[in-house]
């Protein structure tokens, strides 16, 4: 049996990172979605061990002392990572693993894990990304500053990823992903092993 694909989605903050997590949610079945672990105040909605698991920074900094977190980065004054236990045990199952991660934490795991895919969502355009972050309504112009200051240093990363998908529109978004993880897994490298039996030493 394969190992799942450990697939990477990141992108600057107010790209909608999470809306388009939750649009694919709702059209594929074959996602195991990997929960982060944040020290971030939860926002309106959002719930414990479904969104993130909600930490306080001692909690955080433990899990780090102990090797817990595949990867781990501080953004704009909070903690997140991604617990390691669950994503090694799923992709060793043979599951996909889906993490919507920070860029910084996606270029951690790409020294760990080279052979994930990794894929960039961008936005149409900076006055569109300022637009969504400013309405969120959930930060004040200072926080809206720095956001805006660091993505502009995350687009520049784009060209560390193997896909970029550009998030002008939530369903065509969704619909380009999807189309990525079908292609990465009918990829030479993981196709040729399992017929090698079945066609008889041909291979």
């Amino acid at each position: 049996m394969n190992k799942g694909l450990l697939i990477v989605l990141s992108g600057p903050s107010g790209v909608g990172k999470g809306t388009v997590c939750a649009a694919l949610r709702s059209k594929t079945k074959n996602l195991v979605y990997s929960v982060s672990a944040t020290t971030r105040k939860p926002r309106e909605g959002e719930v414990d061990g479904i969104n993130y698991f909600f930490k306080t920074r001692q909690e955080f900094e433990r899990m780090i002392e102990q090797d817990e977190l595949l990867e781990w980065a501080e953004y704009v004054g909070n903690y997140y990572g991604t617990p390691a236990q669950f994503v090694h045990q799923t992709l060793n199952e043979g599951k996909d693993v889906f993490l919507e991660i920070e860029v910084q934490g996606a270029m951690k795991v790409k020294q760990k894990f080279p052979e994930a895919v990794f894929i960039f969502l961008a936005p149409p355009s900076l006055s569109e990304l300022e637009k969504r972050i400013t309405g969120r309504g959930t930060d004040d112009i200072d926080v809206i500053r720095k956001r805006m200051s660091v993505a502009i240093d995350e687009i520049k990363l784009m060209e560390q990823y193997d896909y970029v998908v550009v998030n002008d529109e939530i369903d065509c978004a969704c619909q380009r992903i999807m189309s990525i993880i079908e292609a990465e897994h009918c990829k030479r490298e993981r196709i040729v092993p399992q017929l090698t039996t079945s066609l008889n030493g041909v291979i």
